[in-house]
């Protein structure tokens, strides 16, 4: 054994893992805040190692799968890299899909929208970004947390970068038998090399993205060592160390690569009060509500119209539910008003495929008395059940509809009988916000 260990000194070359840096925030109180990326910012804290830097370029590095890049030497070097590669990746895929879907709906007017377009919130940052900013805001708040935790890092990296669940699923196996090899047989050398040009390590592991950096949070090193018959050396990652508190260490790193999810970013629903107004039935939604090319947008009205015609016609259910489904796919989003007992309006965001208690818990947070019984009623004069699982788009809620509300009678007799004066309806934080609907 110490044999083998005093060879790794002779004649290892060595490589790094690890590192990142934490994201700011931008304010716009004119609108959802939305965070920018990262790269300017400034922070008093210690500068990361040069291991860390070097780790850094390198899972930049595996992302694009492009050979490792130099590492820099210094700190803002790096942060402005992740913010380069990350933003080229992002426009590249911005271009496959606008090619691929063609023309997109005409922009209009932000002034005369009714909601300035769909956001996002960051659950690593608690930042406020764009549709189009949150998939690349997401990969650089992971990427900058290696310096924290590599480990959380790295499973994050594996379960939010590859979108093929199933290869996501047999790298964590592959991994996993690596790990339990090691902790039932700790003194056999053989378990603690894995040759990188291995089949097995190419085709399932290597393909994932932060595999390796996962591995190498686990204290595995990169080492050259030689093959009988090959003249030249071989990249292996090598597990150096042992220990039983080290192997017990493992196991739970290995759990939590095991339960990793995606890392998603979540709806900002964008709650916003209305003073009472005749036009709460008016919508003009941005261009990210549609799932339409510019051509679809213009016939959607002239169907809407045919499809009116054909309602007067004797059709199957089985044909009507059909028709329905397809109108409905053309939305990924959907802008809902509430009208209140005294006039004012509750809207937010949804999307298209939402079920109904998301909507009824939307509102029951935004209302200070969220407490007692109410119902919401369609444009049709239908009575939402709130414990009904069914999608806001099968409700025909989509792209957008107001709603009413109204509280349970029985409840409000009662409240009435014991003398109880009514209070705001809707939460303070919306009532100082309350704009006016043009």
């Amino acid at each position: 054994m110490k044999k083998f260990f005093d060879d790794f000194k002779k004649d290892a070359k060595f490589k790094s893992a690890g590192p990142g840096k934490k994201l700011t925030e931008e304010a716009n109180s004119a609108k959802p805040k939305v965070v920018q990326s990262s790269s300017g910012a400034r922070h008093n804290r210690h500068a990361p190692t040069k291991g860390s830097q070097m780790a850094g370029a390198a899972a930049l590095a595996r992302i694009e799968q492009h050979p490792r890049p130099k590492v820099q030497t210094s700190q803002d070097a790096i942060r402005n890299q992740v913010k380069r590669e990350l933003e080229a990746a992002a426009l590249a895929e911005k271009e496959k899909e606008d090619a691929a879907e063609g023309p997109k709906v005409p922009v209009r007017d932000p002034t005369g929208l009714s909601v300035s377009g769909v956001y996002f919130t960051c659950p690593l940052t608690g930042a406020t970004v764009t549709k189009s900013e949150r998939e690349v805001h997401i990969k650089e708040a992971i990427l900058m947390r290696f310096e924290e935790d590599a480990v959380e890092a790295s499973v994050m990296m594996v379960h939010t970068f590859n979108k093929d669940r199933e290869k996501v699923k047999a790298a964590v196996e592959i991994i996993s038998k690596y790990i339990e090899n090691i902790c039932k047989n700790p003194t056999e050398e053989k378990y603690r090399k894995i040759k990188l040009s291995n089949k097995v390590y190419q085709e399932k592991v290597r393909s994932v993205e932060g595999t390796r950096e996962f591995l190498e949070a686990l204290s595995f090193t990169s080492i050259m060592l030689p093959v009988e018959g090959q003249e030249e050396d071989e990249e292996f990652l090598v597990l150096l160390e042992h220990s039983a508190d080290g192997l017990e260490l493992m196991k739970e790193r290995r759990d939590r690569l095991q339960r990793g999810e995606p890392v998603r970013a979540q709806l900002d629903r964008q709650p916003q009060a209305f003073r009472p107004s005749p036009n709460g039935q008016r919508f003009e939604l941005p261009v990210e509500f549609y799932n339409l090319t510019a051509d679809e947008l213009k016939k959607e009205q002239q169907q809407r119209s045919e499809l009116m015609d054909k309602n007067a016609m004797m059709r199957t259910k089985a044909m009507r539910e059909k028709e329905e489904q397809r109108e409905r796919r053309k939305y990924n989003y959907t802008l809902l008003r509430i009208r209140l007992p005294d006039g004012s309006l509750l809207q937010g965001t949804f999307y298209a495929w939402d079920r109904l208690p998301v909507l009824f818990a939307f509102v029951r947070d935004s209302l200070v008395d969220g407490w007692q019984p109410f119902e919401l009623i369609t444009p049709g004069s239908q009575k939402l059940k709130e414990t009904e699982e069914v999608a806001l788009a099968e409700c025909n809620l989509v792209p957008a509809a107001l709603l009413t509300f109204a509280w349970d009678a029985a409840v409000q007799a009662d409240i009435v009988a014991t003398g109880r004066k009514s209070s705001a309806l809707l939460k303070p934080e919306l009532l100082e916000n309350i704009r006016t609907l043009s």
